[in-house]
């Protein structure tokens, strides 16, 4: 059993692992809500304030179960695509639970420079405070926030099946209009 700070709540019925129905941890975020500010670890294990990093920008965060799966492997690359047609107001971050030597590993073999890629693998901060955090195999559920430069969410993509892809013009048109 991993660490949680205070008494978080369990909702059923929103996701499955391996075919069987996984407690997800935490509430859902809506557009409208102020964005939680949630440490997270980078690839060089330094543990730091993402929002606050990011100050000034609008931020697309993209949760991710792992980055060794086809889908997030493929949701990750694109947004490295997108990222560099977005320009320097937009930063797009993917985490997982993954460790950082996992993600080093992996953006340098997939040529990744675009997305800042973060664990949540510490104390699952993002993963609670998101909604995204599935207790029994502690990685992240698919999930896509758009937040605005003033830390207001203003898109919000939770995906039905961990092999759902996010709505990528969506939530590229949302960026776009929270500039």
């Amino acid at each position: 059993m991993f660490f949680l700070r205070g008494t978080m709540k369990e909702r059923y019925g929103l996701i499955q692992f391996l075919g069987k129905d996984t407690p997800v941890i935490g509430e859902d975020i809506l557009p409208g809500q102020q964005a939680p500010e949630f440490h997270a670890v980078t690839q060089n294990w330094e543990y730091i304030p993402v929002l606050e990093s990011t100050k000034g920008k609008v931020r697309i965060i993209a949760a991710v179960p792992s980055l060794e799966t086809s889908v997030c492997d493929r949701e990750t690359r694109r947004f490295n695509e997108e990222a560099a047609k977005l320009g320097k107001d937009v930063v797009i971050i993917v985490i997982s639970t993954d460790l950082p030597f996992t993600q080093k590993r992996w953006c340098g073999a997939a040529g990744i420079d675009q997305v800042w890629v973060v664990s949540d693998h510490r104390e699952v901060e993002f993963g609670t405070r998101y909604g995204c955090l599935m207790k029994e195999p502690r990685i992240l559920r698919r999930a896509v926030f758009v937040v605005d430069r003033n830390d207001k969410v203003t898109h919000v993509e939770y995906m039905a099946a961990l092999g759902e892809e996010p709505d990528y013009e969506r939530v590229l048109e949302a960026a776009k209009a929270a500039l």
